[in-house]
């Protein structure tokens, strides 16, 4: 079995006051309880945040990465438009190797946001283990932890194309 590529780079280093400006404007908004970049866009920019597993206001947070670029979020939702969350979601119901290793992807998505602090619940995001929900958690989840974690995930980063080939989504903001 080959492993697919992951564009970008997995870095998984703290966020700087500039790399949270540019996570804001790819957002339309602050970004709460980020803790570093864990994946860099082959522009360059942070397009795949790990969040800490409360708010700041100590509300659960269980998505531990989050995928912050407009163009990656829009490749996403156009998979999801297909319908890929049904046709992998069956797959999961009748590939035992592929069903087994989404469940290996859930237990390391666990152990490493239980490393950061534990929740009072199981729960993971795109939902693993058993079913496939939300392919911007899934491939956020791929492209951080890197091909080969979360097969999903990994179909996922695949079908979005190349949301990066028309250079970087948050430009600099003007200063007057």
């Amino acid at each position: 079995m080959t492993t697919p590529t992951t564009p970008g780079r997995r870095v998984h280093e703290p966020i700087t006051p500039e790399e949270r400006e540019v996570v804001a404007r790819q957002l339309g908004r602050p970004p709460r309880a980020v803790r570093a970049v864990a994946h860099r866009c082959p522009c360059g920019q942070p397009d795949v945040v790990q969040t800490s597993p409360r708010l700041e206001d100590g509300t659960p947070f269980p998505t531990l990465y989050y995928l912050t670029c407009p163009r990656a979020s829009a490749a996403a939702s156009r998979l999801e438009s297909t319908g890929r969350m049904r046709e992998w979601q069956a797959d999961l119901g009748t590939d035992a190797d592929l069903a087994a290793a989404y469940r290996a992807a859930h237990e390391a998505y666990l152990a490493e946001r239980d490393a950061l602090g534990e929740l009072p619940t199981r729960n993971t995001a795109g939902g693993m283990p058993d079913r496939v929900k939300c392919l911007h958690a899934l491939a956020g989840h791929a492209l951080a932890a890197g091909p080969g974690v979360n097969p999903i995930g990994d179909r996922a980063v695949a079908g979005m194309g190349e949301w990066w080939a028309a250079g970087p989504c948050a430009q600099p903001e003007e200063r007057p």
